[in-house]
């Protein structure tokens, strides 16, 4: 395989096995250990309603899968963590991959939920604020480990 194949599969791997991670944790454990359920399909929907009007049925799913799938990882491989690389190269790749998480987390319930959808700032900051929180962390973490373990790395010159 050549190395663009090998790095396109990596990032899709990586959004798949995060995205799982994410939905497992928001919509199973964390209601079955009594917390609150995330609906990321939910916000996806009155996103696109505010945005477009109506949007054909599954549409939403779609933009979940997709963001996590690729979007979401793409901002970690090619924004994040370069970054983090010019200005604390020394700093381990998981304390980058927290702190993207809590920038998902903001993108996500302040962003889209708030300034977008027209939902209040983090959504009240009710019980599903903090899974959500949680929710994006796991995401992040377990993208930025697989991209981590496979070497894939972008470098930007200086």
């Amino acid at each position: 395989m050549t190395d663009t194949k090998q790095t396109a599969f990596t990032v899709l791997a990586a959004g798949a096995l995060a995205t799982v991670a994410f939905d497992a944790f928001g919509q199973g454990l964390s209601p079955m250990f009594g917390f609150a359920k995330m609906a990321p399909v939910g916000l996806a929907q009155q996103t696109l309603n505010t945005v477009f009007g109506s949007v054909p049925k599954g549409t939403a799913h779609m933009l979940h899968t997709i963001t996590g799938l690729i979007f979401y990882v793409l901002g970690y491989l090619l924004v994040a963590r370069p970054v983090q690389k010019m200005i604390l190269p020394n700093l381990h790749w998981l304390i980058t991959a927290v702190v993207y998480g809590v920038v998902l987390w903001v993108f996500a319930l302040y962003v889209m939920a708030h300034l977008v959808a027209g939902n209040p700032a983090f959504l009240g900051f009710s019980g599903i604020t903090w899974v959500a929180l949680w929710g994006h962390i796991v995401y992040a973490v377990v993208a930025a480990w697989v991209l981590e373990a496979r070497g894939v790395a972008v470098s930007y010159a200086k």
